[in-house]
């Protein structure tokens, strides 16, 4: 059978870090990037008798994360352990929730090629994230830091709706912009804030019952997330095709070979050995916290995109990328109500900003300069004192001198736009007397020959001379 004769089912259980100050079940700090073991005490520790005492915060961004993804709040939950032993949990066991989750039955919407799709989601829950593990690069061991432990997570489960590479990509994309714009996460994937364990099996297609699944872990990367699921179905229709057998397994992504490799068999809800957290009470809601909650919750992605359209007459394209990224979007605002000219905005943002970022495979808000001195690259522009060709020279250079305006910029390179009519006279008279067939072409209608002018006197003056005076004088001059 070939690979089309088979479907693809994907689910993911996504861990965001909460942007709490302090952690989970104690008061020790948050902030990324201490030195190892300084931001921990006996609760984190797990050291006998030392009791947790639940931050209500954590519980106040669940509880906005899951009204941001249309998920039911729970009146009445609880946290449970979740048993197992890794060196880097000191407790021997997780305090999560299991059965009594505070968010359930929810979704995401994404645009496919097909249009509008709901993710669903089963739930989203709280618990304690684990420590990490320093591997000597040698192997002669590892050194487990415990700054990690404790800090707060929510885990966002889906229904098992996805089915492909591609639009797992756009449902993780849509909910880490979510978590963001309702500032419950930093979602810094590279440091691990959010992270996805992508659950694939594939199935032939008419048949209603699921495949046997694999699971990959701790995966921060979307590209590496799309690359690992292309080549996880492909393995498994492999060894379906070939007669073997699917075994239900944690496995492992190996970025630089482009592989999976079995780690251990994979765990189901009986092997965690689930019971009520006996040192912390119930978690009870009422309908007044909720809705305060609710009414409290910042602009949405899909919200502030259909205010683009009509405030701003962006593209349904324009402002679906645009409020993607909460930086951006702000960004984007920032420099239209200075500059008052939200579409240039825009199209340097989608086009010549976003190549860049692209080229060195970095974010938003990696972007050196501040939203006024993109609006002074659009208003300089607009004023005529640098051509449009000129301005993408201000923009790698604005990229290479972070802090340095774009009028210094110009200034340093002596790149002000040529507009005194008399200088751009001597210069069209020139061209125009030494190319007399150019002249002829385009009286023959030879439109090309237009272009091949105002090319010549672009060279001339080095990019510097206004385009649109060229262009008339050079019209006005092959009249006579």
């Amino acid at each position: 059978m070939a690979r089309e004769d088979y479907e693809v089912v994907i689910g993911l259980e996504v861990h965001a870090e909460l942007s709490t100050k302090t952690k989970i079940f104690c008061s020790c700090s948050t902030e990324f990037g201490g030195e190892p073991n300084t931001h921990c005490c006996p609760v984190c520790m797990g050291m006998p008798g030392a009791l947790p005492v639940l931050n209500e915060k954590v519980v106040e961004y669940a509880v906005k994360a899951g009204l941001a993804t249309n998920c039911e709040i729970s009146r009445d939950s609880k946290n449970d352990r979740k048993n197992y032993f890794y060196p880097d949990t000191p407790k021997a066991y997780q305090i999560s929730q299991f059965d009594k989750p505070l968010c359930e039955r929810g979704y995401v919407e994404i645009e496919t090629e097909n249009g509008k799709k709901k993710i669903g989601l089963t739930r989203i829950h709280i618990e304690d994230d684990a420590g990490k593990l320093n591997h000597d690069d040698y192997g002669r061991g590892s050194l487990v830091d415990l700054n990690r432990a404790g800090v707060p997570l929510i885990e966002i489960v889906s229904e098992p709706d996805l089915r492909s590479a591609d639009e797992t990509d756009k449902y993780l994309k849509k909910l880490k912009s979510i978590l963001e714009y309702i500032e419950v996460s930093d979602c810094k994937m590279q440091e691990g804030s959010l992270r996805a364990d992508v659950n694939v099996s594939v199935r032939k297609k008419g048949e209603e019952k699921l495949g046997t699944r694999t699971e990959m872990k701790n995966m921060n990367s979307f590209k590496s997330i799309t690359r690992a699921i292309e080549y996880e179905v492909e393995r498994q229709i492999d060894v379906i095709e070939k007669g073997g057998k699917i075994e239900q397994e944690t496995l492992r992504w190996d970025e630089v070979s482009g592989k999976t490799f079995s780690m251990r068999d994979k765990e189901d809800a009986q092997d965690y050995r689930y019971f009520p957290e006996p040192d912390l009470v119930a978690i009870r809601l009422s309908d007044e916290y909720i809705e305060n909650i609710r009414k409290n919750l910042p602009e949405l992605p899909e919200s502030r995109k259909a205010r683009y359209l009509e405030e701003y007459n962006l593209t349904e394209k324009e402002a679906r990328t645009i409020t993607a990224s909460k930086y951006l979007s702000e960004f984007f605002e920032k420099a239209s109500k200075i500059s008052g000219n939200p579409k240039a905005v825009c199209n340097w943002l989608l086009s010549d900003v976003a190549r860049i970022l692209n080229e060195n495979e970095e974010e938003p808000e990696a972007i050196p300069f501040l939203p006024e001195d993109l609006a002074e690259l659009v208003m300089l522009i607009e004023k005529g004192t640098i051509s449009s060709k000129i301005a993408k020279d201000v923009l790698e250079k604005m990229f290479e001198n972070p802090g340095k305006k774009p009028s210094k910029i110009i200034e340093e390179n002596g790149w002000v736009q040529i507009s005194d009519e008399g200088a751009i006279k001597e210069i069209v008279d020139k061209i125009v007397a030494n190319n007399p067939q150019s002249i002829i072409d385009y009286k023959a209608g030879k439109d090309k020959a237009l272009g091949f002018l105002i090319g010549l006197a672009m060279k001339e003056t080095k990019g510097k001379a206004n385009p649109q005076m060229l262009n008339k004088m050079f019209l006005d001059a092959m009249k006579d």
